[in-house]
C-alpha cells in the first residue's frame, strides 16, 4: 500500500457483523407463541434459528449487519467507506460480499472456510412496523484480530465499531486492537451501543473505554443511554455522560434526536412520514447521516438533520439499506 498513515484514504472504516437479514411480516400473536422479545434483538443458536425460520411467512433476503448498513448509507451519501467483517465461504457469504462491494464499499476480509455458515438475522415485522430481531451470528463471531488491515484502519478518518460484535471473544479482541491502531494514528473512534442487552453483558467494558477517553463519538438510543448510565431520567442520564464523550448522539424515535458536543446540546425533530413500513435499520441509517455530516465538517444540528432524513428513508420501506440515492435526497431537502 502506497498510502501512509498521515493520508486519509477512507472517511469511515467500520468493523461489524457480516449478516444477511431474512425479513417477514408477522402478527403479534406469533411473537407471543414463539416467546420473542418484541422490538428487541436476541442471539440464537442454530436450532433456534431453524425453529424461527420455520414459523416465518414469505421472506425477503437483504444484506444487513448494523455497521454495514451504516456504511451503505454513508456510501450513498458520497463517503469513502471500508468494512471489516467475517463471512463464511458459502452462498450467503457471496451475497453479502457482492452487495457491500456493489454499494462501493471496500471489503477485503477473506471468507472463512467450513462451519459455521454466514450469519443471518431473522426479523419479524409486525403491522405497526416494529422489528423483532433474532440473530444467528454464524461466521461473524469468529473475526480474528489477524484479519484486520491495520494500514487501512490507520488511514481512515473515523473507526466505527458495532456494539453487537463486542459480545464474541475473538471480534472483541480484534476491536480492541483496532481502537489502539486508530488512536495511535490520531484518528477518531466512534462506537454504537447497538442494544441494551449488549450493555447488560459488557457495560463495564464500555464505561471503561469512555473513562479512558477511547471513544470520540458515541451513539445510543434512550433505552441504551439508561442502561449505560443506570439513570432512568433522560436529561440526567445525558448530563452524566456529556463531559466524558466529545460527541454524544442519542436517538429518541418519533421524538427526534439529541447531540451534545463539548457541553453544547442541540436537538432536531424526527422527519415527518405518512406511514412507517419497517423500523429495521433506523438507528443504523441515522448514524450514517450524522457521521457523514461530521466528517464533512457540518454543524451538530446539520448532522442530526442528515441523520433524521436518512432514518426516515429507511423506515419507509422493507429492509435496512437505502432504496434511493441519499445524496440526491439530502440535496433536495437541505441543499
Amino acid at each position: 500500500m502506497s498510502d501512509t498513515p498521515s493520508e486519509v484514504r477512507y472517511d469511515v472504516l467500520a468493523i461489524g457483523n457480516a449478516l444477511v437479514d431474512v425479513l417477514a411480516h408477522s402478527r403479534d400473536e406469533v411473537l407471543q407463541d414463539l416467546g420473542l422479545v418484541r422490538g428487541g434483538m436476541t442471539l440464537v443458536d442454530t436450532a433456534r434459528a431453524e425453529e424461527l425460520y420455520a414459523h416465518m411467512g414469505p421472506t425477503a433476503q437483504i444484506s444487513g449487519g448494523s455497521a454495514a448498513n451504516t456504511l451503505a448509507g454513508m456510501a450513498s451519501l458520497g463517503a469513502r467507506c471500508a468494512f471489516i467483517g467475517q463471512v463464511a465461504d458459502d452462498p450467503l457469504g457471496e451475497v453479502f460480499a457482492h452487495d457491500i462491494r456493489a454499494a462501493d464499499i471496500a471489503f477485503d476480509t477473506p471468507a472463512r472456510p467450513g462451519q459455521p455458515p454466514t450469519g443471518r438475522c431473522l426479523i419479524f415485522v409486525t403491522p405497526d412496523a416494529q422489528r423483532t430481531m433474532n440473530t444467528f451470528l454464524g461466521a461473524s463471531q469468529f473475526l480474528p484480530a489477524d484479519a484486520l488491515d491495520l494500514e487501512t484502519i490507520a488511514a481512515s478518518a473515523v473507526l466505527y465499531l458495532e456494539g453487537y460484535l463486542w459480545d464474541p471473544e475473538e471480534p472483541r479482541a480484534a476491536m480492541r486492537k483496532a481502537i489502539s491502531t486508530a488512536r495511535d494514528a490520531g484518528r477518531k473512534v466512534a462506537f454504537t451501543m447497538s442494544d441494551a442487552f449488549v450493555i447488560d453483558r459488557h457495560g463495564d467494558d464500555f464505561r471503561d473505554l469512555i473513562a479512558q477517553g477511547q471513544i470520540d463519538i458515541l451513539f445510543a438510543n434512550e433505552v441504551e443511554l439508561a442502561a449505560l448510565t443506570g439513570i432512568a431520567d433522560f436529561d440526567a442520564a445525558l448530563a452524566s455522560l456529556e463531559d466524558k464523550v466529545p460527541v454524544l448522539v442519542v436517538t429518541r424515535g418519533a421524538h427526534g434526536a439529541v447531540a451534545v458536543t463539548d457541553g453544547h446540546r442541540v436537538e432536531v425533530p424526527a422527519e415527518p412520514i405518512e406511514r412507517v413500513v419497517d423500523t429495521t435499520g433506523a438507528g443504523d441509517l441515522f448514524a450514517a447521516g450524522f457521521l457523514f455530516g461530521h466528517v464533512r465538517g457540518r454543524s451538530p444540528t446539520e448532522s442530526l438533520r442528515l441523520g433524521a432524513i436518512c432514518a426516515r428513508e429507511v423506515i419507509s420501506h422493507f429492509g435496512a439499506r437505502p432504496e434511493v440515492c441519499l445524496s440526491t435526497l439530502v440535496e433536495e431537502k437541505v441543499g
